[in-house]
C-alpha cells in the first residue's frame, strides 16, 4: 500500500470523528502517500492535517453532478494510481468509483448492494452500537491495521490565532476577562436549544456575572443569532460571518467556557482542548456522538421519556431540549467561575 486513498463522510462532526482513523492509518503506513476524499464544505476540517499528503474534493451534487463530471472524477482517480482504498462512507457510488478507477484493494462496510465491489468486506456493527469514532476505526481494525488511540485532531495556523487576537482586542477583551462562547446553531432543528433560553442565559451572564459573552456560528446561523439578539437586553459580541471554523478553533483555545448543542463546533472545541465545555444533549446519544475525551466536558441531558437516540428530524415538540433550563447551564458556569 504505497498509495492510499480514504473516502471520507459528508458531515463536519463525522469528518472530525474520522481524524482518529486517518492518524492510525498514517501510523501503520508512515511512508505511504495518503489522500482523502471529502466534499468541499468539510475541507477546512482536514486542511493542515499533517497525516495527509492530499485532500481531494468530491461534491456529488455540485462540482461533480452529472454523469460526465463523475466520469471525469473517476478518470482523475485512475491517474493517481492508488493501491488501496478505505471507504469510511457507506455509499454504493464511492465503492463503484474505487472499482472503476482500478484500485485493487478496497476496504469498507458490507452492504448487499455494494458487497461485490469490495475486496475486504467488513460486517457492519449494529446501529448505534459504537461511538462514531470507533465506527470508523473498526474498518481499519478489521482490515488488520493496528489501532493505538482514538482522540480527535483539528489544526489551525498562527495566522488564525492572530486574526482572533485582533478581533478580541478590537472588542476590548483581554486575557484577564472571563469569556463564555455560546454556539446556538445545529445541523437539524431538534438538537437546537430554544432561542429564548440562549437570550436569557446570555443576559444573565453579562448583567449579573460580568462575563464577556461571544455568540458564534456560521454565516447560515446569522438569522438565528439575530433572533436571539432581539430577545436580549444586553449586547453580546457576535462572530457570525466574521469567523471561519479555523478562527473558531483558535478562539476556543483562549476562552473559559464553550456552551453548545451536539454539533460540529462541539467537537472542534474539544479537539483543540477548550478549558471547559458545556454540551446540551437532547435527541442524540452521548454514547454514540458525544465528545471524547470527557475530561473537560459537562454534559446536560434530561430524561423526558423519549428513546435516545431519536432521529425524528421533523419533531415539533423539542421537549428534550426544552427540559434543559437556562438556570441549569448557569449553575454549571457559576461552579466553574467560582
Amino acid at each position: 500500500m504505497k498509495r492510499i486513498v480514504i473516502f471520507n463522510v459528508n458531515w463536519l462532526g463525522d469528518v472530525l470523528f474520522s481524524t482518529a482513523t486517518i492518524r492510525n492509518i498514517r501510523r501503520n503506513f508512515p511512508d505511504s502517500y495518503i489522500a482523502c476524499v471529502i466534499p468541499n464544505r468539510c475541507y477546512q476540517i482536514l486542511k493542515g492535517n499533517p497525516h495527509l499528503d492530499e485532500i481531494i474534493i468530491f461534491d456529488e451534487k455540485d462540482k461533480h453532478s452529472g454523469v460526465i463530471k463523475k466520469l471525469s472524477f473517476i478518470k482523475s482517480l485512475r491517474e493517481k494510481n492508488f493501491d488501496a482504498a478505505f471507504l469510511l462512507h457507506r455509499s454504493f457510488t464511492r465503492a463503484l468509483f474505487c472499482r472503476l478507477s482500478g484500485i485493487p484493494i478496497r476496504h469498507g462496510y458490507f452492504t448487499k448492494k455494494r458487497g461485490f465491489l469490495l475486496t475486504k468486506k467488513i460486517i457492519m456493527p449494529d446501529k448505534d452500537a459504537l461511538h462514531r469514532i470507533d465506527f470508523y476505526l473498526n474498518i481499519i481494525k478489521e482490515a488488520g491495521l493496528e489501532v493505538k488511540d482514538r482522540f480527535l485532531e483539528f489544526f489551525f495556523e498562527d495566522s488564525d490565532a492572530k486574526f482572533v487576537d485582533n478581533f478580541l482586542n478590537k472588542h476590548s477583551i483581554s486575557s484577564d476577562d472571563f469569556i463564555v462562547v455560546l454556539n446556538p446553531g445545529g445541523n437539524w432543528l431538534p438538537k437546537r436549544w430554544p432561542q429564548k433560553y440562549w437570550a436569557e442565559l446570555a443576559d444573565k451572564l453579562i448583567k449579573e456575572h460580568r462575563v464577556k459573552v461571544i455568540i458564534t456560528g456560521s454565516p447560515a446561523d446569522m438569522p438565528l443569532v439575530s433572533e436571539i439578539r432581539k430577545l436580549m437586553v444586553n449586547d453580546p459580541i457576535v462572530t457570525c460571518g466574521v469567523f471561519n471554523i479555523k478562527h473558531l478553533a483558535a478562539l476556543c483555545k483562549k476562552i473559559n467556557i464553550f456552551v453548545t448543542a451536539d454539533t460540529g463546533p462541539l467537537h472542534i472545541a474539544n479537539a483543540v482542548g477548550t478549558e471547559k465545555i458545556i454540551a446540551l444533549f437532547g435527541p442524540t446519544s452521548v454514547r454514540v456522538t458525544g465528545p471524547y475525551p470527557l475530561d473537560n466536558v459537562e454534559i446536560l441531558q434530561k430524561d423526558v421519556g423519549c428513546q435516545i437516540p431519536c432521529y425524528a428530524v421533523n419533531c415539533q415538540d423539542n421537549r428534550c431540549m426544552k427540559a434543559i433550563a437556562p438556570q441549569d447551564v448557569l449553575d454549571v458556569i457559576k461552579k466553574i467561575k467560582l
